[in-house]
């Protein structure tokens, strides 16, 4: 039960908006036991967001988890998401943050795993 939200100060047209929601769905593998299949992706373009007090294009990546992740498997969906970002959004990977939450509380369907 990942939820991966991606804020950003960028502009971003539908279809980079799949592509991004696509790509993120197979890094999110990275992490073991987690599939596209359970993933909630949000996209919020067009945030106000500066960083370092500069409006350049910039990311906050924002990664929750249901149980926890190894920090190698973290690094590893680090890397990948700041590619993502490079590549769709050409966010240069020094403006982008990415911050992880885990949690053994979980809520879907009206009740807690």
């Amino acid at each position: 039960m990942p939820f991966i939200n991606v804020k950003t100060n960028t502009e971003i047209s539908d279809s980079k908006k799949e592509s991004i929601k696509t790509r993120l769905g197979k890094a999110i593998t990275a992490i073991p036991g987690k599939s596209e299949s359970w993933l909630m992706v949000g996209i919020q373009p067009e945030c106000d967001l500066w960083f370092r007090g500069d409006p350049s294009p910039a990311a906050m990546i924002e990664v929750s988890v249901y149980g926890s992740a190894s920090s190698g498997a973290l690094s590893k969906l680090t890397a990948q998401l700041t590619d993502i970002m490079g590549d769709e959004l050409a966010i240069p990977a020094d403006r982008i943050y990415v911050k992880y939450a885990s949690t053994d509380d979980w809520g879907w369907n009206g009740s807690n795993f």
